[in-house]
C-alpha cells in the first residue's frame, strides 16, 4: 500500500562563500516557509534579529507587515510565507532566502527528496554539513574576508578586538553534528536559549 511522504530532504547553502557552507536537513512535509526559515537559523545558528525572505519564482514570501512597512509601490508583493508548505514543492525545486538585508546573506535551498519514515517525525534534524557560518554583523562577503584575514595574523593591530568581539574565538572549518542536529530539533521552540558563539576547544590535558 502506498504511504504519502511525510518527510522532505533539502540541503541548504550558503552564496558566495567557498569553500562551501552548507547544511543538510530532514524536516516535517507540514512545515511551512516560517517553520523552515527557523529550522535554518537553528542549522547554521544565526541569531534571528535581521529581517529575512524567500525568492521562489520571483515572488517574495515572508512576514507581509514586517517587509511591506517601507515598501514603495514600485517593490515586488510580499505573499504571506505561512500559505506555503514544503509539501507544495517538487522534487529538485531551488529557491533562494535572504536574510539580513544589510550584510546580505544569501542562501540556496534544494529540494533533495521527498521521504516516507516510520514514524511522522515532529521536529526537523540535521544529518550532514560542513564549515561555520560567518559571524553576525561581519559585514557581508567582503567584511568576512577581511575578518578572516584578521583572526589568521595574530600581530595584527585589530586581532585582540576582533577576536573579543566574535565571542574568543573562530573557525571557519567548525561543524559539530550532533550539536547542530541539537539546535535543529529545537528551532520551533521559543524557550531555547541560542548559542551566540562557537564553541571554544576544550583543553587537550596534558600527560
Amino acid at each position: 500500500m502506498f504511504k504519502p511522504a511525510n518527510a522532505v530532504q533539502v540541503r541548504v547553502s550558503m552564496d558566495e562563500i567557498k569553500p562551501d557552507v552548507w547544511r543538510r536537513l530532514v524536516l516535517p512535509v507540514h512545515w511551512n516557509l516560517e517553520h523552515l526559515h527557523l529550522g535554518i537559523q537553528a542549522a547554521f545558528n544565526w541569531w534571528n534579529y535581521h529581517l529575512y525572505e524567500f525568492r521562489i519564482g520571483g515572488l517574495r514570501y515572508g512576514e507581509v507587515e514586517t517587509l511591506t512597512e517601507d515598501a514603495t509601490d514600485d517593490d515586488p508583493r510580499v505573499f504571506d510565507q505561512r500559505e506555503v508548505r514544503l509539501l507544495d514543492f517538487e522534487q529538485g525545486a531551488v529557491f533562494s532566502y535572504h536574510y539580513d538585508f544589510g550584510d546580505g546573506w544569501r542562501h540556496t535551498v534544494a529540494v533533495e527528496e521527498f521521504l516516507t519514515l516510520a514514524a511522522t517525525p515532529k521536529h526537523g534534524s540535521c544529518v550532514a554539513g560542513e564549515r561555520a557560518r560567518p559571524p553576525e554583523d561581519v559585514g557581508g562577503v567582503s567584511g568576512y574576508e577581511r575578518f578572516l584575514e584578521i583572526v589568521a595574523d595574530g600581530e595584527d593591530p585589530e586581532y585582540v578586538e576582533t577576536i573579543r568581539w566574535c565571542g574568543g574565538y573562530f573557525d571557519s572549518e567548525w561543524f559539530d553534528l550532533s550539536m547542530v542536529d541539537k539546535d535543529v530539533r529545537n528551532a520551533l521552540r521559543s524557550n531555547v536559549k541560542r548559542r551566540l558563539y562557537q564553541p571554544k576547544p576544550k583543553p587537550v590535558p596534558k600527560k
